[in-house]
C-alpha cells in the first residue's frame, strides 16, 4: 500500500478523567489490536488525543472499544470527538514527545498531595497537642485541688492527734494523783490498824 492508497486519517479527542489512570497504556493495546497505526498522548487540557488511521468503520469501533474498556478500568469518559486528518507514523504507539511533560505535570501533583498531606499532618498534631496540653492543664488544676483537699485533711488530722495527746497528758497527771492518793491512803490505813491494835490491848 503506497502513502497515497492509505485509509483515511482520524484524530479523536478523548474527555474526562483520563490521565494518571494508565489509559493511554489500555488505548495502545486496543489500538494494536486492531492492527491500525496511530498514536496516544496526553494533551495539556487533561484530555488524551488519539491520532489513528483507518476506515471510518474500523475507527468507529476502535472509539467503542475504548469507551468500553476505558470504563471498565477506571476511566471517567465524557465524550470522544473527531477532529482533522493528520498523517500517522506506520505503527501505533504512545507519543513519546509528551513523556517529559507528564512526568513533570505528574511529579508536581505529587508535591502538591506531599505538602497537603504535611499540612494537614502538622495540624492534626498542632491540634493534638493542643488537646493534650488543655488536658494535662485539667489534670493539674485537679491535682493541686486534691492536693489542697489532702492538706486540709493532714492538718485536720494533726489537731486531733495534738487533742488526743493533751487527753493522754491529762489522763496521766490523773494517774499520777490518784496514785498519791492511794499512796497517803494506805498511809491512813496502816495508821488506823495500829491504834486499833493499842486499842484492842488495852481492853
Amino acid at each position: 500500500m503506497t502513502k497515497m492508497d492509505k485509509p483515511k486519517c482520524h484524530s479523536l479527542i478523548i474527555t474526562g478523567k483520563v490521565q494518571d489512570i494508565g489509559f493511554r497504556s489500555i488505548v495502545e493495546h486496543i489500538g494494536r489490536s486492531f492492527g491500525i497505526p496511530g498514536m496516544v498522548f496526553n494533551a495539556r487540557d487533561g484530555s488524551v488525543k488519539i491520532v489513528c488511521s483507518g476506515e471510518d468503520a474500523v475507527i468507529d469501533n476502535f472509539k467503542q472499544t475504548i469507551m468500553i474498556r476505558g470504563k471498565k478500568n477506571g476511566a471517567e469518559i465524557i465524550d470522544i470527538k473527531e477532529s482533522v486528518n493528520i498523517e500517522l507514523p506506520e505503527d501505533f504507539a504512545k507519543a513519546s514527545s509528551d513523556d517529559e511533560i507528564d512526568i513533570g505535570r505528574k511529579l508536581d501533583k505529587a508535591n502538591l498531595l506531599l505538602k497537603t498531606g504535611f499540612e494537614n499532618l502538622n495540624a492534626d498534631m498542632n491540634t493534638g497537642f493542643n488537646n493534650l496540653t488543655g488536658m494535662l492543664g485539667s489534670f493539674v488544676g485537679e491535682q493541686r485541688e486534691h492536693n489542697s483537699r489532702l492538706e486540709a485533711m493532714v492538718t485536720g488530722i494533726n489537731e486531733h492527734n495534738t487533742r488526743l495527746e493533751a487527753m493522754v497528758t491529762g489522763i496521766n497527771e490523773h494517774n499520777t494523783r490518784l496514785e498519791a492518793h492511794n499512796t497517803r491512803l494506805e498511809a491512813h490505813n496502816t495508821r488506823l490498824e495500829a491504834i486499833l491494835e493499842k486499842l484492842a490491848d488495852r481492853a
